[in-house]
């Protein structure tokens, strides 16, 4: 094959509800004869030269970190990444420390200010950090917490915290490291005490004592090191507003403050709920249809034996159901979202079905002839829900806490949750019966999909794993390197074939739009063709069968057309996924391609924009006069398959975003306001947003 160099105008990345980036795969030389048009693409580079190391490799190579030098030469270990999402990061890291003085009892209020600099400043009540010598640092208390990685109060037996949040002691010196500067002030033992650092996190001096207060508490100010942020250093009042809310739902009687000094008058929010998650999931059903007005509420407590040490689990649950097709069910240990789930969440499972297994058929909704169970899908069609346990010795599966492993919490979360839900139903049974009436009807419909699934079968004679007609599958069986892009209509899907690489690229065109599977019961899935093709070609099963491993891609692709049409189909997509295929989206495997919208020939060579902005950068660069002509394509199937596979599908010059969902509980609220039953929401979304629209396509 020969050697090609084509010119690509590089289109920006967007952070969005579902946040995006780029593909991990492209990779650019940049073309220092013009940057602002494109990137020049080499294409002989020798990889295995250039990854090569050093053949003489001994003790003199190997370097050893000291201090915070670890954490600023290797960020992404210590808060995932270095965008927008790792310097919020920073903020949850100092509130956390606030949180756990709550939760150790001296701490009701925290003030968090976004400053005219755009620095943070983090204000708490609590005893505030220790200022006397730690024996083995010789340093101050407030010193070795901000410069000590693995240093603080949340060790061993006698520490200063009996349940935390944080495990690893790393939340401070990991902020003082990623900073410019940070400032530190403490109101201890009747005296004020200020520390500064500079540089990622070198003290300027010792702890000095600087006056006399009778007030108690910690304030850290801070400025992000735009070296290490280098997408930006703008904090986003929204972005942090919600997470203050979450975290004063989880605390009940806790006052937080956001205050947003950059604009004028300051924008505020003040965030108080002293029912805690009985408001929470008040505040997630806000827009729903209620199924009922009781939103029940469990909490309680049981002891355990860890290791000879008799310790305490806390357990808080709260749900509501509503009359939807989905489910929106949050767990948290110590205020730390488990979006994977765990043990706390097999034991609320365990409860919801045991109970409500045993009043359905205690009060007929389920008959005798009816030979199955509720099973977990059936009860949690329709449920909200808040799940909440504080636990002094978590152990989470993972680097990122995203799943409880402790074995104990299970049985205690199903024996306290169990208990109080079997006296709600009990106690309320016109509510019960609603809520059975709603489950048995989930009930029938799952059985009804099984049966339509097992017709299809017989009609056929085939299994439903059986490959689709439409899918041009690519010829490699390894799916790492395989890739599925799922086109919008038949005509680009034809230019997508005769443009790929068929060793890894394979296409599934659809035709037409999908179901909006958010307002949708489950059977219905297999009265629409196109999304049974999607799970037949992907071949992990979906919903609770989903198995991520059994993926035949570790790249979907969804490429449609850049109009509305295309972003309709493109988001009925990501809601299809997010509530049938979630692993995909948490294991980084579905894409967005960026097809551009147009395209300029000039003296023979090909420029491509992926915006108006874009195009009138193009123009300007290269002198154009006005009345050039350019091409505006108005879908993919305008695109012949050459100009396809070099804008579109060539890893090697392609522009690609990755779907990620950073907070789960965010994405399922937008799912269910966009694109669910209620109307309500999505009107509120378009008067609010409607004055940021330049080009509306109709």
């Amino acid at each position: 094959m020969e050697e090609k160099k084509k010119k690509v105008f590089e289109s920006e990345t967007q952070e969005v509800d579902l946040k995006v980036s780029k593909d991990e795969g492209f990779e650019a030389q940049e073309n220092n004869v013009d940057n602002k048009i494109g990137s020049e693409i080499i294409t002989n580079i020798n990889e295995r030269e250039m990854e090569k190391g050093n053949e003489k490799y001994n003790a003199s190579d190997l370097e050893v970190l000291e201090g915070l030098q670890a954490v600023r030469l290797r960020p992404g270990m210590y808060i995932g990444t270095t965008s927008s999402v790792g310097l919020h990061h920073l903020i949850w890291e100092i509130v956390d420390n606030g949180i756990d003085e709550a939760l150790a009892g001296f701490c009701d209020e925290i003030n968090v200010s976004i400053n005219n600099d755009n620095t943070i400043t983090v204000k708490d009540n609590g005893r505030g950090i220790p200022v006397d010598i730690v024996a083995k640092t010789g340093r101050s208390g407030v010193e070795t917490v901000y410069t000590k990685l693995h240093a603080g109060g949340k060790f061993g037996q006698g520490g200063g915290y009996k349940v935390s949040g944080g495990l690893h002691g790393v939340g401070a010196s990991v902020v003082n490291a990623l900073s410019s500067w940070l400032d530190v002030t403490v109101h201890k033992d009747g005296g004020i005490y200020h520390i500064r650092f500079v540089d990622g996190g070198k003290p300027e001096g010792s702890l000095e004592r600087i006056g006399d207060c009778n007030d108690h508490g910690t304030t850290v100010t801070f400025l992000p090191d735009p070296t290490i942020f280098k997408e930006t250093t703008v904090f986003s009042y929204e972005t942090v507003k919600n997470r203050l809310r979450q975290m004063a739902f989880l605390n009940k009687g806790i006052r937080i403050t956001l205050t947003d000094k950059r604009t004028e008058p300051n924008l505020q929010d003040t965030f108080k709920f002293d029912g805690g998650i009985k408001e929470y999931v008040a505040y997630m059903n806000r827009n729903a249809n209620k199924l009922t007005n009781d939103i029940v509420y469990c909490e309680g407590a049981q002891r355990f034996d860890d290791n000879g040490k008799i310790e305490d689990i806390i357990v808080e649950v709260a749900l509501q159901y509503n009359t939807g097709y989905g489910d929106s069910v949050l767990s948290f240990c110590n205020n730390v979202s488990t979006g994977n789930g765990g043990m706390h969440v097999e034991g609320f499972n365990l409860a919801l079905t045991r109970v409500f297994n045993n009043y359905a058929r205690d009060s007929k909704v389920l008959k005798d002839n009816d030979k199955e169970r509720f099973n977990c899908d059936d009860c949690y069609e329709g449920l909200t829900a808040v799940i909440s346990v504080k636990h002094p010795n978590p152990q989470y599966e993972g680097q990122t806490k995203g799943k409880l492993g402790n074995l104990e919490v299970k049985k205690i979360v199903s024996n306290v949750f169990g208990e109080q839900l079997e006296r709600y139903v009990l106690e309320h049974k016109p509510e019960a019966l609603t809520i059975m009436n709603k489950i048995k009807a989930s009930y029938d419909a799952r059985l009804a999909a099984r049966a339509a699934k097992e017709n299809v079968r017989r009609k056929n004679g085939i299994e439903m794993t059986t490959l689709p007609g439409k899918l041009a599958d690519c010829i490699s069986n390894n799916p790492e390197e395989c890739e599925l892009f799922i086109v919008e209509g038949n005509s680009a899907g034809g230019s997508a074939k005769q443009g790929r690489d068929s060793r890894t690229q394979a296409i599934l065109p659809l035709r037409g739009k999908i179901l909006n599977v958010q307002k949708a019961q489950m059977h219905r899935i297999f009265d629409n063709a196109e999304i049974g093709n999607m799970i037949n070609a992907i071949g992990a099963g979906y919903a609770d069968e989903f198995d991520i491993s059994k993926a035949r891609y570790h790249k979907v692709v969804i490429m449609t057309d850049a109009d509305v049409d295309g972003s309709h189909i493109r988001i009925l997509l990501l809601t299809f996924f997010n509530r049938f295929m979630k692993p995909l989206i948490e294991h980084g495997y579905v894409y967005v391609a960026q097809p551009p919208l147009y395209k300029v020939e000039y003296k023979g060579k090909s420029y491509y924009a992926y915006s108006d902005d874009q195009l009138e950068i193009i123009r300007k660069t290269l002198n154009l006069k006005s009345g050039y002509p350019y091409q505006r394509y108005k879908g993919l199937g305008e695109m012949d398959p050459d100009q396809l596979e070099e804008t579109t599908m060539d890893p090697k010059v392609r522009k690609m975003l990755r779907v990620t969902v950073d907070d789960a509980a965010a994405a399922d609220e937008v799912f269910n306001d966009l694109m669910g039953e209620d109307v309500e929401p999505r009107s509120e979304f378009i008067k609010n947003n409607a004055k940021f629209v330049k080009n509306l396509d109709i």
